[in-house]
């Protein structure tokens, strides 16, 4: 459900010459052991992302520029801003995510809680529909 996208704020440490966020495993940070980091960079108009995962779940970080993230359910859609370092979006399975990237040379770092594996990605929306509403079936049955 759209409720279990998450913003998260980190701590910022601002000094003179810059500033520092940590992202700690926690539960106060990153709720789930790390097994892939890896990062995107892309150029204002550039749409990424546009898949959803059956397992794995995954925190988004901007840290340079602003991206929009779409997250739908398939029922709900909610639009989140990232544009500040400090923060990371919490993406569980089950969710469609298409990033907008609004600057140029935008950065994203993406924390995931599973390696990569290519037969967890839902990459057509429509069989992402089907699959939600099979999802739903179960859970009401």
């Amino acid at each position: 459900m759209i409720e279990s996208v998450k913003l998260i704020q980190f701590p910022v440490f601002k000094e003179d010459n810059g500033e520092l966020s940590v992202f700690e495993q926690s539960i106060d940070g990153i709720p789930f052991h790390i097994e892939r980091i890896f990062n995107v960079r892309s150029d204002k108009g550039s749409v990424r992302g546009q898949h959803a995962h059956y397992l794995c779940s995954q925190l988004l970080i901007c840290s340079n520029g602003s991206i929009e993230v779409t997250c739908d359910d398939s029922f709900n859609k909610k639009v989140f801003l990232l544009d500040r370092p400090n923060y990371g979006l919490l993406v569980p399975p089950a969710i469609w995510a298409e990033q907008n990237y609004l600057e140029n040379n935008s950065s994203m770092t993406v924390v995931c809680d599973r390696p990569y594996e290519a037969k967890d990605y839902i990459s057509n929306y429509k069989f992402f529909k089907e699959y939600i509403s099979q999802l739903n079936k179960k859970e009401n049955n």
